[in-house]
């Protein structure tokens, strides 16, 4: 993994992780859909059900060749399929590196809850103590994104 940007946690919508106070997914977006993503060969298992929103400002990800995506996944009767990639990533937290996934559902196909460009969601393990305003370096797996301005 060779490319590299520095980040900031920020806050997300509570969608994904089933927090918000106003949502239709009760329990989470993610729970909800990684059935359908490991039906499809991607086992969700080792993350948090839930994304951490790392805006990685001035830039932003663009897609080159994600090593999943699925394209017409139809997680839901709130709204119609959707398109998701990932992207294979490790987070640095001060010397530690966590393996994770870069979760992009496709704005294209997504009706709700869009993120600024410069945020990236992440499918991360357990990180005791993770919070809002922690720098974190992003890790991304060579040829499946490059870095772009918004």
């Amino acid at each position: 993994m060779t490319l590299r940007a520095k980040g900031v946690v920020v806050a997300g919508h509570g969608v994904a992780s089933g927090t918000a106070a106003a949502t239709p997914f009760a329990g989470g977006t993610i729970a909800l859909q990684a059935p359908h993503f490991a039906a499809r060969g991607l086992d969700l298992a080792p993350f948090v059900p839930g994304t951490v929103n790392l805006d990685i400002a001035p830039y932003r990800m663009v897609l080159a060749s994600p090593r999943w995506t699925f394209r017409d996944v139809a997680w839901t009767d709130v709204h119609g399929p959707e398109t998701f990639s990932f992207v294979e990533c490790a987070v640095r937290r001060g010397e530690e590196l966590h393996d994770g996934l870069v979760y992009v559902p496709h704005p294209e196909t997504k009706p709700m809850h869009q993120q600024p460009s410069t945020v990236v969601e992440l499918l991360l393990p357990p990180l005791a103590g993770l919070g809002t305003g922690e720098a974190l370096e992003l890790e991304v797996a060579d040829g499946q994104a490059t870095l772009g301005h918004p």
